[in-house]
């Protein structure tokens, strides 16, 4: 946080000591009693430093108990916890079933704060303060955000890094920390936006901060957040104290922002409740029997904010709702996803025409409010082979390259005259690089495939109805019609080309290294479980030699695409799309 500095000196207590002794140090005092204070600060200083080693120093590890943060495990001595705090000195009183390394008790950290999150680098820090008195610098990688032009004084990682401490102090019962984090979350209240607001007022809802839950009322009283997502977010009372207020309150923006209710507000309450239960036909059944349309409920908005993210592909493929409407409060859907962060949300609307360039009344892009959102420590995280790459920077990635990329898409067409060997031929190629994407770049890959013309499942579902158990094209049916076997060879060929167009599209880089491994004369998927237990090992072990180069590659083109410009990114992505011809070489099956 941006104050820690003064707050180490103002709640270590050895700079206590020293305060203590500034005051009372007098001209006159005695020698003795001065020698006497030296030695006594000089000794917690020492005490502190003695415990340190404990928390920070390996050879000094002597603790009997752990606690899982973020699915780490982080090594604890209960007497010193439960000395210094009331909530572990009960908590260690009750005993725990040996659960953890060696045997010791484990507690899950979730479990410890059920109101809130409080992360690794936040418990770290609170544990420093619980052993040595002093609090440490805040961790740049969990406070600042990827926004290059923010100042990080009220963005949502400076935020919430502020809440977990606050969520451990409260729950850990540590007042003079409470104290500290209300100031801080106090200092945020008048800087962040009201949408950044609403987790601060939830900490002190549940955490008992009147101080604070009266400002943060206060404040959102006075903005245009709209009372359905007032409703949707906040307790009742909260929000009942929030709309008595509004009256005596001016509005921060346009009159618009809280004009009178409808008379079709039950309507619209209907609409809401449909999506809320994820029923999209109960949604049509509404629509038709009622007045009330997709924008007038902001029924777009409401699903990106809240819904599930194939609800979301779903209405937008009823096509009646407006994809560039703007709500009262000046934002487009694209600009609600960008706070949802799902990139599967966020590819399914700039494939329906979204635009990313739009900017809220602010000033923002749908990227630089996911730019705000996101830590520094979760978009440099490391992408481990086969698993998912994190999402938050799934979501800025998607949106940098659509900032970036050409008004004129390169779009593979097919040909509806392809031969039965050119469409073989072509359906083993898409058939291969969409396994390989879903080994090597397994979030990417499912974001590609959902937001298809087909959607995974019929993906799936198609694929296994046309491959036999080895994994390639079944024989034809003899007694299924050539035109009507052709026409499912097609359909399944144009959701593949879908996916690849949407990999493509929004993972360049992704889509470059498949096209470099698919060049080589690789075995196929299938042909990995194949031969003695020794050649299959021998294949398995090439095989993850060759993922690893893979990856290796890919962490390249991301570094030069933080450099590149929008002309690299194109040319490379119409040289790929050239090389995947019909005319391009495929590997003997």
């Amino acid at each position: 946080m941006d104050n820690s500095n003064d707050s180490s000196s103002s709640l270590s207590f050895v700079s206590s000591h020293l305060s203590h002794g500034c005051s009372n140090h007098n001209v006159s005092s005695s020698t003795s009693n001065e020698h006497g204070e030296n030695i006594e600060i000089l000794s917690l200083s020492k005490l502190s430093g003695s415990l340190e080693k404990l928390l920070i120093d390996a050879e000094y590890d002597y603790s009997d108990a752990e606690i899982l943060v973020e699915d780490i495990p982080v090594g604890i001595h209960r007497c010193v916890l439960a000395s210094r705090s009331p909530f572990f000195h009960e908590l260690f009183k009750k005993g725990i079933d040996g659960s953890g390394k060696e045997g010791k008790p484990r507690y899950l950290m979730s479990d410890l704060v059920p109101y809130g999150a409080v992360g690794y680098e936040a418990f770290q820090v609170f544990l420093y303060y619980l052993y040595t008195g002093r609090l440490k610098a805040s961790p740049t990688e969990v406070t600042m955000c990827v926004d290059e032009t923010c100042i990080h004084d009220a963005c949502r990682p400076a935020i919430n890094y502020a809440l977990e401490l606050m969520y451990a102090s409260a729950t850990f019962q540590m007042k003079e920390l409470v104290l500290l984090f209300q100031r801080h979350l106090l200092n945020f209240v008048e800087k962040a936006l009201v949408e950044d607001v609403i987790p601060i007022l939830m900490a002190a809802f549940n955490c008992h901060l009147d101080q604070l839950l009266s400002r943060c009322i206060q404040r959102v009283a006075r903005s245009d957040f709209d009372n359905i997502s007032l409703e949707k977010e906040l307790p009742r009372e909260v929000v009942t104290e929030i709309k008595s207020l509004r009256p005596q309150s001016q509005p921060e923006s346009s009159p618009n922002a809280r004009e009178v209710e409808p008379l079709n507000e039950k309507g619209i309450r209907r609409i809401h409740k449909a999506l809320d239960s994820d029923d999209v036909e109960l949604l049509k059944l509404l629509l038709n029997e009622s007045s009330v349309t997709l924008d007038d409920a902001y029924a777009l908005h409401y699903a990106c904010a809240y819904s599930d993210s194939k609800v979301v592909q779903e209405v937008l493929s009823l096509g009646l709702a407006n994809i560039l409407r703007r709500s009262s409060r000046g934002y487009t859907v694209l600009h609600v996803a960008a706070r949802r962060k799902d990139p599967s949300i966020l590819v399914a609307l700039l494939n329906k025409g979204a635009d990313a360039s739009d900017i809220t009344p602010d000033g923002q892009t749908a990227l630089a409010i996911c730019q705000r959102l996101t830590r520094r420590k979760d978009y440099h995280e490391k992408t481990v082979q086969g698993k998912e790459s994190n999402k938050d920077r799934l979501c800025v990635d998607v949106l940098e390259r659509e900032m970036r990329r050409n008004s004129m898409t390169v779009i593979v067409s097919v040909s509806s005259q392809l031969t039965a060997a050119d469409l073989h031929r072509r359906l083993d190629y898409l058939e291969d690089r969409v396994a390989f994407a879903r080994l090597f770049f397994p979030a990417e890959a499912r974001v590609a495939i959902e937001n298809a013309e087909a959607d995974s499942s019929s993906l799936d579902a198609s694929s296994s109805a046309l491959k036999g158990p080895n994994g390639h094209l079944k024989e034809v049916d003899l007694n299924e019609s050539l035109p009507a076997r052709t026409r499912k060879l097609q359909l399944r060929l144009h959701a593949l080309m879908k996916t690849v167009e949407n990999g493509r599209r929004f993972f360049p880089h992704c889509s470059e290294v498949l096209d470099k491994f698919l060049e080589d004369d690789m075995p196929d998927v299938f042909v990995l479980e194949k031969g003695s237990e020794e050649e299959q090992r021998i294949k398995k072990a090439r095989f993850m030699e060759l993922k690893d180069d893979v990856q290796k590659a890919f962490y390249k083109d991301m570094a030069e695409n933080n450099h590149s410009g929008f002309s690299s990114s194109v040319s490379s992505s119409s040289s790929s799309t050239r090389r995947e011809g019909l005319n391009h070489r495929v590997r003997k099956k």
